[in-house]
C-alpha cells in the first residue's frame, strides 16, 4: 500500500470543511421528511434512459416491492433486462413487451396506433393497483412525440389516478412540455460521445 503523506494543517483544513458541510446537509435533511410516489421523467438524445430506468426497478426488486414494466415501442427482440426480470424476478416484476418493433421497421401508422393505445390500456390497470410501487413505461415518450397517445389524457390521468405512493418512470427521446410540467424528476441524457457514429453496431450487454 503507498503511503499518503498528509501535512497536519492539510488533515486539520479538510476535517474542519467537511465538519462545516455535514452540518449544512444534516440542516438540510431535517425538512426533507416527506415520502410521496413521484413521476419521472428520463428523456434526451444520450443514451442510458432505458439503462436507468431498470436500475431502479432492480432497486424496487431488492427491497421487495411489487413492480412492472410495460414496453410501448420494443417488439419481440429478446433483451437482457426481460429475459432477468421474467426468468429471475418474474413473482415481482411484471413484464409487458407491447410494442411491434421500431416505427420505421413497421411503417403502419394504424397498427402502430392500435398498439400503443393496448399498452396504454395495461399501463393503467398497473398503475391503478396501489400493490405496485414503480411501473416503467418504457419509451412512452417516442408513442407520445408520434401522437400515437394522447399526451393529455396520459397527464391527466397520471395527475389524477396514480396512487399516492406509486413512482411512474416515464423513458424516451423528446418528451412532451405537458409531460415534464407535471414530473417530479426530470433528466436529460446529452449525448457527447456514442460509439453507433464511429460505425459499431448495438452490442449485448450496453444496449439490449
Amino acid at each position: 500500500m503507498t503511503d499518503i503523506d498528509v501535512t497536519p494543517q492539510d488533515a486539520a483544513a479538510h476535517a474542519a470543511k467537511k465538519a462545516r458541510i455535514k452540518t449544512a446537509r444534516d440542516r438540510m435533511m431535517q425538512h426533507r421528511t416527506d415520502e410521496k410516489g413521484l413521476v419521472i421523467v428520463l428523456t434526451g438524445p444520450g443514451k442510458g434512459k432505458s439503462s436507468s430506468a431498470f436500475g431502479m426497478i432492480l432497486r424496487c426488486i431488492a427491497h421487495g416491492m411489487p413492480c412492472a414494466v410495460v414496453q410501448f415501442i420494443k417488439g419481440a427482440m429478446a433483451t437482457g433486462e426481460r429475459e432477468l426480470l421474467v426468468g429471475r424476478f418474474g413473482d415481482l416484476c411484471q413484464f409487458h413487451t407491447m410494442g411491434e418493433g421500431f416505427t420505421w421497421e413497421t411503417q403502419d401508422l394504424a397498427r402502430d396506433r392500435a398498439a400503443a393505445a393496448r399498452a396504454w390500456d395495461t399501463t393503467k390497470a398497473l398503475i391503478r393497483d396501489p400493490a405496485n410501487r414503480m411501473v416503467l413505461l418504457d419509451e412512452i415518450n417516442i408513442a407520445l412525440r408520434y401522437d400515437y397517445l394522447d399526451v393529455t389524457e396520459v397527464t391527466v390521468f397520471l395527475r389524477d389516478e396514480k396512487p399516492p405512493m406509486t413512482h411512474v418512470v416515464l423513458t424516451g427521446r423528446n418528451a412532451k412540455p405537458e409531460l415534464l410540467e407535471i414530473a417530479d424528476l426530470v433528466t436529460e441524457m446529452q449525448a457527447v460521445k456514442h460509439p453507433f457514429r464511429a460505425g459499431i453496431r448495438a452490442q449485448a450487454g450496453v444496449e439490449f
